[in-house]
C-alpha cells in the first residue's frame, strides 16, 4: 500500500490543465509586476479561499503557510503574504480568471456548446427568468407580508442561456408574480422564457 496522500485540494487543482493556464497567462501578461506571486499561486490562493471558507487575506496567507510541505506539490513555491495578496488582487487583471472560467466551462460542461449552437440559429440572445420565494419570519420582518401568517420575499433571477450565469437579480415582495416584475421584463429584442 502506498503512503502517498493526495488531498482533495490537489485533486481539484488537477482539473485545471497547467499548459492551458500558462497560455492564458501569456495571452494577458498577468505575470508582469507580480511581486513574486505568479498567476498560478494567485489562483491556488483564491481556490483555497473558497474551499477553506477563508474570509480575510490573513486567513488565506496563514492557511497556505500551514501547508508549507505540501505547497510544492500544488505548484506553489511559497505561501503569499497578506501585502502581496492585497497587491495582486488590486492589480492583476480579472480577464485571466474569466478566460479560465469559460475554458473550464466548455471542457467540463459540453452541453453549453449545444446551447450556443441552438442560440445562434435563433439569432437572438436568450434569457431564462425564474423566481423563488424566500420565507421570512413575519414576527421579525413585519414588512414582508406574504400570507396572513407568513412572511416572504421573492428573488427574480434572469439567467443568460449561453453561459448559464445570472445577468441580474431583483428582490420584490413575496406576492409579486415572477413574470410581472418590471425589471425582468426589460429584455426587449431578446427571447425570454419564464418559469411557472
Amino acid at each position: 500500500m502506498s503512503d502517498v496522500k493526495v488531498t482533495l485540494f490537489s485533486q481539484f487543482l488537477a482539473l485545471v490543465d497547467r499548459n492551458e493556464f500558462d497560455k492564458i497567462v501569456k495571452k494577458h501578461g498577468t505575470d508582469k509586476h507580480s511581486k513574486g506571486i505568479d498567476s498560478w499561486t494567485h489562483f491556488v490562493a483564491m481556490i483555497f479561499m473558497h474551499l477553506a471558507d477563508a474570509n480575510t487575506l490573513r486567513d488565506i496567507s496563514k492557511g497556505l503557510l500551514s501547508a508549507t510541505g505540501n505547497l510544492s506539490h500544488l505548484g506553489v513555491e511559497r505561501a503569499p503574504s497578506k501585502s502581496a495578496m492585497s497587491y495582486i488582487n488590486m492589480n492583476r487583471s480579472y480577464k485571466l480568471f474569466e478566460d479560465l472560467y469559460f475554458q473550464l466551462l466548455d471542457k467540463y460542461e459540453p452541453s453549453i456548446a449545444h446551447r450556443r449552437l441552438y442560440a445562434r440559429h435563433l439569432k437572438r440572445q436568450i434569457f431564462i427568468m425564474d423566481s423563488t420565494v424566500i420565507p421570512l419570519s413575519l414576527s421579525l420582518f413585519d414588512w414582508a407580508k406574504y400570507r396572513t401568517h407568513k412572511g416572504a420575499i421573492k428573488l427574480h433571477a434572469v439567467l443568460d442561456y449561453d453561459t448559464g450565469l445570472p445577468s441580474y437579480a431583483v428582490i420584490t415582495e413575496g406576492r409579486k408574480h415572477g413574470c410581472q416584475s418590471s425589471e425582468t421584463n426589460s429584455i426587449s429584442g431578446r427571447i425570454g422564457s419564464c418559469g411557472r
